[in-house]
């Protein structure tokens, strides 16, 4: 017994001394209103709380290992309250895979929206453009062994909530200094064969100076009748100082057919700012939309004021 209670005890120590643990923390408090017609009158007072768990090793041959998990108070299902699950396994110039057990995202999904912003994007309480496929415990992959050069590719399983599998690539240029150039595509079979959307985006955005400007496109080709969408974005934001940026961000969302309550050019423009003192952070923005989600008579304006606690 003495022997095993020492193998047991070395083993914990070094264990102890192979893996770092962090945990840190979030809470926010929001007000935020939606004039776009249309929009459900909610309570305008929200809370959002993450409690995020981290830890990381190395292997014997060189390898990291990194695991990540939040918990997230307002997840809603008591069965269910975790959220960005995720281990990664890092092989050094062979890259890093990643399984994403909770709230994955895929590689067009990550690049959805690239603007530089302060605080939201444009289209803020209006519809976004397409994310590509994403489920529970999803593949990622990354490799950036070439300086200036990041790969990526996910793989969306079938399952219970993905009909069929789906594939996505990307890539990533920051050769230049300043200068970022993203690149994704691929098919989201996830409503099966028939519904399959393929999806590209593409995105430059340049830092000058306090500025930093952004333009992208995004394309979803969808085999459903009338449903592809186009969509546009341009973006400026402005660093004040080392503590406050302003930015101010415009997109279209175009639809695919003739309906007026359904297909029409979806036209938003959103000013944002945010301001850090410390752990504590002030986020606000106004955004005004024309043809919310392609309706013609959801016009209005939305904001949202957000005091936010970092531990």
């Amino acid at each position: 017994k003495i022997g095993l209670t020492a193998i047991a005890a070395s083993l914990a120590s070094v264990s102890a001394h192979a893996v770092d643990l962090s945990v840190s923390g979030a809470a926010s408090m929001s007000y935020t209103s939606n004039g776009n017609g249309g929009a459900t009158t909610n309570n305008p007072w929200g809370m959002a709380d993450t409690a995020n768990f981290k830890a990381s090793g190395e292997l014997d041959n060189g390898w990291t290992v990194d695991f990540s998990l939040g918990l997230d108070g307002s997840k809603g299902a008591a069965a269910s309250p975790f959220e960005d699950r995720t281990l990664a396994i890092g092989m050094g110039d062979m890259g890093t895979l990643t399984l994403n057990g909770e709230d994955g995202s895929s590689v067009t999904g990550a690049m959805d929206d690239k603007m530089p912003t302060a605080y939201e994007e444009s289209w803020f309480l209006a519809d976004g453009p397409g994310n590509g496929a994403g489920t529970n415990n999803m593949w990622n992959y990354s490799n950036s062994a070439v300086d200036g050069i990041t790969l990526m590719a996910s793989f969306t399983p079938a399952g219970a909530a993905e009909l069929e599998s789906s594939t996505e690539v990307g890539i990533t240029y920051t050769g230049v200094e300043g200068l970022t150039i993203g690149l994704a595509s691929g098919t989201d079979s996830g409503a099966g064969s028939a519904a399959e959307v393929d999806n590209t985006t593409m995105y430059m955005t340049y830092a000058y100076d306090a500025f930093t400007f952004g333009i992208q496109d995004n394309d979803s080709d969808s085999k459903t009748a009338d449903a592809d969408e186009e969509y546009r974005a341009y973006a400026i934001s402005y660093a004040v100082n080392d503590d406050l940026s302003v930015s101010l961000g415009m997109s279209n969302l175009d639809y695919e057919g003739t309906s007026t309550t359904s297909d029409a050019t979806q036209e938003s423009t959103a000013i944002s700012a945010s301001y850090t003192m410390g752990s504590m952070s002030f986020g606000a923005t106004r955004a005004d939309t024309d043809n919310a989600s392609g309706n013609e008579n959801h016009d209005g304006a939305g904001y949202e004021i957000n005091l936010a606690f970092a531990f």
